[in-house]
């Protein structure tokens, strides 16, 4: 059951920019508030803790714009994101988190997310953005148009050399990788040697150290 906050709208506002807010961190979803509720323009109609919660608020409220952290519990930004879009194709979602990593940016991009905002860019970037999303265009702001030009052509590590990097991150020999994912040490040399191409590093620390400054993987 949603336990999202809604917030009364009049028949002024009804021309305003809805906006459904979902961030664990309810000091994020009261700043949040503050700002946009300063603009006439713009309305704060719910906040959701989860993405699950911001699912069900959007199902019923149908906003203009959500804004949505990409990491929450019981449901991440990512699979809400998904989830909304199947439901109404149409949904503006823009992502606000403080991941920065262009991978990061690149798979928020690709579950459908029309934008792309930092929680520490200034109150004059969110409300561009915002405002460039309700009308139908791209909301991504030079600093991350910057990341991700920094990185391309991108290039993808596979669900398995992703998982043989986790384990990496966790401290495991090539040895202890291998009883993990059921091959033979020769096969996790061979992953760890193309995921060393694939981020231009030159050992496995390294490999983790960027990987994690990309946003590739995370500790969680």
């Amino acid at each position: 059951m949603a336990t999202d906050r809604l917030y009364p709208v009049s028949n002024s506002e009804s021309a305003r920019i809805n906006i459904l807010t979902a961030d664990d961190h309810p000091l994020i979803r009261e700043g949040l508030a503050a700002v946009l509720r300063g603009e006439p323009d713009m309305v704060v109609v719910a906040e959701a803790s989860n993405g699950e919660e911001a699912l069900e608020a959007y199902a019923r409220l149908r906003p203009d714009i959500v804004l949505m952290d990409l990491r929450m519990p019981v449901m991440d930004g990512l699979a809400a994101t998904r989830a909304i879009l199947a439901e109404d194709p149409d949904a503006r979602i823009i992502m606000l988190t403080t991941y920065d990593g262009d991978e990061d940016i690149h798979r928020a991009l690709a579950a459908g997310a029309r934008g792309y905002l930092l929680k520490d860019m200034l109150r004059t970037d969110l409300l561009e953005v915002v405002r460039s999303v309700r009308r139908g265009q791209r909301g991504i702001p030079a600093p991350i148009a910057a990341r991700l030009a920094e990185h391309m052509p991108r290039i993808a590590l596979t669900p398995r050399e992703l998982e043989v990097l986790r384990f990496v991150a966790d401290g495991l020999s090539n040895a202890e990788v291998a009883v993990r994912i059921g091959r033979t040490e020769g096969t996790v040399k061979v992953h760890l040697k193309n995921i060393l191409q694939k981020l231009d590093v030159h050992d496995r620390t390294e490999a983790v150290t960027t990987a994690l400054r990309r946003g590739f993987i995370r500790l969680d």
